[in-house]
């Protein structure tokens, strides 16, 4: 066996030289771009609609209300089968201050939203929350009133708001956690404004359950892909994760309008 002469150990070779630690560096990514065409649609579809109920006031059937001649949420007629009342309200507007504000709120929330989730995702959201709303309204509602408006979509798209902040919470890095809070605020306050007399709160509530559980499984889930800097986002979701959210929220939604129907 040949053996080797053994140095004595360098100190200063066995200890590597302390190395600067990497600067952290923070890439921008450029967020999806695209015009809004379906909140503009809806914006436009919405205030004509306003328009030709302020046009028609005297309504074909004398001695009935435009609001319930044009489908209303009433639970009668629910009843009787017009079911299309579980959409059409959120069309219908009681006053000017009324769709001011519901507009107002759509023009905020919505294009922000259409560009994150596509043009036919948000479309099924705003008109899926809208559903929802109007069947918990219609649950908990007594018999002797209606409803109308767009605001149970509205509270529909600030809970996708939320929900896709909290999925995609690693991508806007500190400012989320300040996003979310400014939504979770949002709602809050609204939802206390909303036990004033004549606001239709499980409206409210309807749209926002609806939104978060549609948003949950079919909401936009961003991934990050290349090299720096040339980076971009990729969405994770898949067709088949639009359609489990879709139907998830309407089949407890409809189950709820089907129980109301028979057993309310």
């Amino acid at each position: 066996m040949t053996q080797f002469p053994i140095s004595p150990l360098d100190s200063s070779a066995s200890e590597p030289t302390p190395q600067p630690a990497p600067a952290t560096q923070q890439v921008r990514l450029q967020l999806p771009v695209a015009i809004p065409r379906v909140t503009y649609t809806i914006l436009g579809l919405t205030i004509a609609v306003y328009l030709l109920q302020v046009l028609l006031y005297n309504s074909p059937v004398p001695g009935l209300d435009w609001l319930e001649y044009y489908g209303a949420r009433i639970n009668a007629p629910i009843r009787a089968g017009e079911i299309w009342r579980f959409i059409t309200p959120i069309f219908l507007h009681a006053s000017i201050p009324h769709i001011l504000f519901n507009m107002y709120a759509l023009f905020l929330f919505g294009p922000g939203l259409e560009r994150h989730f596509g043009h036919w995702r948000f479309l099924v959201l705003y008109m899926l929350t809208g559903f929802t709303g109007n069947v918990l309204s219609f649950i908990m509602m007594n018999d002797n009133g209606y409803s109308v408006g767009a605001s149970t979509a509205i509270f529909g798209l600030i809970a996708a708001e939320g929900v896709f902040l909290f999925q995609n919470r690693e991508l806007f890095g500190k400012q989320a956690g300040r996003m979310i809070g400014n939504v979770v605020f949002v709602v809050v306050v609204n939802l206390f404004l909303d036990l004033l007399p004549g606001i239709d709160i499980w409206g409210h509530i309807g749209g926002l359950l609806g939104g978060l559980i549609f948003t949950w499984f079919a909401g936009p889930r961003w991934r990050v892909e290349g090299i720096p800097p040339l980076l971009h986002l990729v969405d994770e979701r898949e067709m088949r994760d639009v359609i489990t959210g879709t139907l998830v929220a309407f089949i407890i939604f409809a189950g709820l309008a089907v129980w109301g129907i028979l057993f309310g």
